[in-house]
């Protein structure tokens, strides 16, 4: 089924000549960042935008919405008046599944506490016109990356990792819920015109290196906030060598640097991926106009002068790297590991090694890792620290399970779980004997901040590629280096781990029996919306007031966040999720993981109206009650 495909002969219809007005206006050649957001402003463009000053009105072509987000932007929407969505847009039910026993498990449990909150999304998406993925269909990107993008086009979602779909050339960008809903209303999106950052990519990888190393070593070098305000752009002919699920690791994971979204250029691997889930017609017609689809050749020649930042690495040299704990822009090269563990004090005991997930869900990843599961087993290895698989969505985990490699998981004791976000957003009930001690795990999620996974400020998380954190799952050491070190067998015989091997795409072509998808109906005027006026999880809104026309004066100082204030900080996920559909409970949570400026502690703040200190959100509840308005500052957002 290809979706969008009227839209998507408009856009490439359009963008020749888009393109070409871009260019005289900006006098000079352009990058395929330029190329896509002048194509997609919501007027027509009469003077050349300022990047990093500039506020433009874009149009974009689709919007997606987890769960989670997706209750209070479908609430809003519902205020607006309107019988149907403005632009494509989706659901998909994966943030409210918590994992605890294992994928079928988990799945019915929470199919029973959440049946409310499905009940209202697949209700609301039916009546206004809004494709709905169920539970257990998997992540809402590697979903959208199988079905939605499109190169060249633009899509805003309401997740931070949105920018997943840049590995198919689309500039997708993480937005809250309310510029979702302007969009959905058929209202301009505002964005300040990003800053773009080139990163040149020569050579190709190999051995243990993984696209999953590109970001990795990005983060090390930009830190998580070097890309705050811009796009990073990636090319050349490194670029062109990563397949396009790779890609989509990279531009997943952008969002830890501060990026406003990452994206690849179109090329063969891209033609290659939409061909073999479907979109063949897609594929077609962005070759058609493949030179729109890339930076012109001034832009290769002489990147220095067209890009507001260059970084080059060459794939011939990148090693793994294994970023952490506690931030994702710790990067160490894997040679480098034993030492920073003992230098640092890190806990070398790996208990947890987790691997797929929405950063990591290709089934290059997956056949890669199998590889060095299927050799543990023929070397008379098992694992020594719990291992956790995590597939992306229902048509990956249906392959791989047809082709095998769940099985070879399950041999060396592995546990697979449901098609959803689960440990990497903190909905795990990990088990552990003392919650105090300190301890690591290692992920190939994108996140590792302190509590992101498991709620445990004792934890230390890293992030490193699929392929690493199963060899790690086996050598239970975080000081383990799968290119040099040899491991102990059942037999008492040192054997080495060979080099992963896998496709990057499954030789047998996708396979799925039921996908998850419900299309909503052509007239959805009749469909009924439920909300229960009790409800704790979901709460009907009224219409803000207009905007009085006078400015806003005499506010006070909720908080200033310090350092780093991501969606974390300033409303964690993990059990607060069941809230994310009623307003006034979801409040409880707001900034209660952001540090104080001023006294250097979480969720205790100075109320100005008594000179007390106490939580933030109750500090807020009591302003509101006398009338005052607040604001709050961020440090590194």
């Amino acid at each position: 089924m290809v979706f969008d495909l009227e839209l998507i002969r408009k856009v490439y219809s359009n963008l020749p000549v888009k393109v070409q007005a871009a260019r005289k206006l900006l006098n000079r050649p352009l990058t395929l960042t330029e190329k896509i957001l002048y194509s997609h402003t919501y007027n027509p463009v009469s003077q050349p935008h300022e990047k990093g000053r500039d506020y433009v009105d874009f149009a974009p072509d689709r919007v997606a919405m987890q769960d989670a987000t997706a209750q209070m932007a479908l609430l809003q929407f519902d205020t607006c008046g309107r019988t149907r969505v403005a632009v494509p847009s989706s659901v998909h039910c994966d943030h409210l599944i918590q994992a605890k026993v294992g994928a079928k498990e988990d799945l019915m449990k929470a199919l029973d506490t959440n049946s409310e909150v499905y009940t209202f999304l697949s209700s609301i998406c039916n009546k206004y016109g809004i494709d709905f993925w169920k539970p257990g269909a998997g992540i809402i990107h590697q979903v959208a990356l199988e079905n939605y993008a499109f190169p060249g086009g633009m899509m805003i979602g309401t997740d931070s990792h949105t920018p997943n779909g840049g590995g198919l050339a689309m500039v997708a960008i993480g937005v809250g819920g309310a510029d979702a809903v302007d969009v959905m209303a058929g209202l301009p999106w505002e964005l300040k015109m990003p800053k773009i950052i080139g990163v040149k990519l020569t050579g190709k990888m190999s051995g243990w290196t993984s696209a999953k190393d590109v970001i990795l070593k990005v983060a090390g070098i930009l830190t998580v906030k070097g890309g705050t305000g811009a796009i990073v752009e990636y090319f050349g002919e490194g670029a062109d060598s990563i397949s396009c699920t790779g890609k989509a690791t990279i531009c997943n994971m952008g969002a830890e640097i501060g990026a406003t979204c990452s994206l690849f250029t179109y090329d063969e691997k891209m033609a290659d991926y939409l061909k073999i889930t479907g979109r063949e017609e897609v594929a077609t017609l962005a070759d058609g106009v493949k030179e729109f689809l890339r930076p012109d050749a001034e832009v290769y020649i002489d990147p220095v002068k067209y890009y507001d930042q260059l970084i080059e690495i060459d794939l011939n040299v990148l090693e793994p790297h294994v970023n952490g704990p506690f931030t994702p822009d710790l990067a160490t090269p894997i040679s480098k590991m034993a030492a920073a563990v003992a230098e640092n004090g890190w806990p070398d005991t790996i208990e947890v090694a987790l691997i797929v997930s929405c950063t990591n869900s290709s089934y290059e990843d997956i056949s890669r890792s199998a590889s060095i599961a299927a050799q543990a087993k023929l070397k008379g290895l098992k694992t020594k620290s719990e291992f956790t698989i995590t597939p992306g969505s229902e048509q990956v985990r249906f392959t791989i399970a047809r082709d095998g490699y769940l099985q070879t998981f399950d041999e060396i004791g592995g546990l697979v779980l449901a098609n959803a976000c689960g440990p990497c957003i903190g909905q795990w009930a990990r088990h552990i004997d003392d919650p105090n001690r300190k301890n690591t795990i290692v992920t190939s999620f994108n996140r590792n901040f302190a509590k992101r996974n498991d709620g445990l400020a004792s934890t230390h998380a890293f992030v490193a590629s699929p392929e690493i954190v199963t060899a790690y799952a086996i050598a239970g050491k975080l000081s383990f280096n799968p290119l040099t070190d040899k491991l102990k067998n059942e037999k008492g015989e040192k054997v080495m781990l060979d080099e992963p091997t896998g496709y990057e795409l499954p030789p047998k072509g996708f396979d799925v029996e039921d996908a998850g998808f419900l299309a909503p109906a052509a007239d959805g005027s009749k469909v009924e919306v439920i909300v229960k006026p009790d409800s704790q999880r979901l709460q009907l809104l009224e219409p803000f007031p207009a905007w009085e026309g006078t400015d806003l004066t005499d506010f006070r100082l909720l908080i200033k966040a310090k350092g780093k204030c991501t969606t974390d900080h300033i409303s964690m996920a993990g059990p607060w999720l069941k809230f994310r559909g009623h307003l006034d409970n979801i409040s409880n949570n707001m900034l209660i993981g952001a540090i104080n400026f001023f006294n250097q502690q979480t969720d205790l703040v100075k109320n100005q109206l008594t000179g007390e200190y106490g939580p933030v959100p109750a500090t807020q509840r009591a302003y509101k009650a006398a009338g005052i308005g607040t604001l709050v500052v961020g440090d590194e957002y």
